[in-house]
């Protein structure tokens, strides 16, 4: 196998097959863990190229009504840490190429115990970090440790983060820099491709890795737009809402939650795989 984490493997893999790669975002154990694992099963042969999994919290203070909804759904349903590096663990027994990413918030990290989540969270399968609310002055928290550990840590620039302050948030970031499209909270604004690209292309001009632009992407047009001038798009609100759409009366998980999400998924890679052949 050659070397680097599943996520720089990846990227390295897009970069060769000259596309843009789709991250897709679902929270752990919504609506209920068998539904939630169904869902995850299915992400990669649908068309992801890296998952990203939310560990439920309950203050979610980065995110959007619906990802906020769907972290009160899964920790309703009884989602744990546990629980969650579990299911990673049941997904690398089926699939050990699909780089996993958990991505949340630092209080559920620290009340499992740093170390123990970063000897348990590699012993799982977990390939990288995108803890929203540690900034790059807190490095030591969690940051260094899990870049020992052998984790990739990910960090998010913004449409505030100016020159001055992108020095440092480049600092220690590794797999991949997300790339947030809009100021405010996940899925609720859609995203200026034209914008974006200029600021990815600011961001390029000081590092190597590869940025991946998320927050505001719910179409397969709009997945196209942003692929065109980025490593990867990330969609996540749109997932989740899919899955509270496909829900019964009684806020269950229905016989096609996991297909409706998987199709809109599918949707998605075809947007951002057209972007490669509008570009050829």
């Amino acid at each position: 196998m050659s070397s680097g984490t599943r996520i720089e493997r990846r990227f390295a893999e897009l970069k060769r097959q000259g596309r843009a790669g789709l991250v897709t975002f679902v929270t752990t154990g919504d609506p209920d863990p068998e539904t939630a694992a169904a869902i995850l099963d299915g992400l990669s042969a649908a068309g992801a190229d890296v998952i990203e999994l939310g560990m439920p919290f309950t203050d979610p203070m980065a995110d959007g009504p619906a990802i906020q909804a769907s972290s009160l759904r899964a920790l309703a349903a009884g989602q744990t840490m546990p629980k969650t590096l579990a299911m990673v663990a049941r997904f690398r027994e089926r699939d050990d190429t699909t780089p996993i990413v958990l991505m949340g918030y630092y209080n559920p990290i620290y009340v499992y115990g740093v170390e123990r989540f970063l000897t348990d969270a590699k012993a799982a399968g977990v390939d990288g970090l995108i803890v929203v609310d540690l900034p790059p002055e807190e490095d030591v928290e969690l940051c260094l440790p899990a870049l020992a550990a052998g984790l990739n840590f990910i960090r998010l620039a913004t449409p505030t983060t100016d020159d001055a302050r992108l020095p440092k948030v480049l600092t220690n970031t590794s797999g991949f820099v997300y790339y947030v499209s809009v100021a405010g909270i996940t899925g609720t604004k859609a995203p200026d491709a034209a914008r974006v690209s200029r600021e990815v292309a600011r961001i390029k001009r000081r590092t190597q890795l590869p940025v991946a632009v998320g927050f505001g992407v719910r179409s397969a047009a709009q997945a196209a737009e942003i692929a065109a001038g980025a490593d990867a798009v990330v969609v996540g609100s749109a997932l989740v809402e899919a899955v509270r759409a496909s829900l019964d009366s009684n806020g269950r998980a229905s016989p096609g939650t996991a297909g409706a999400v998987h199709k809109l998924v599918a949707e998605l890679a075809g947007g951002v795989r057209a972007a490669r052949a509008a570009a050829e």
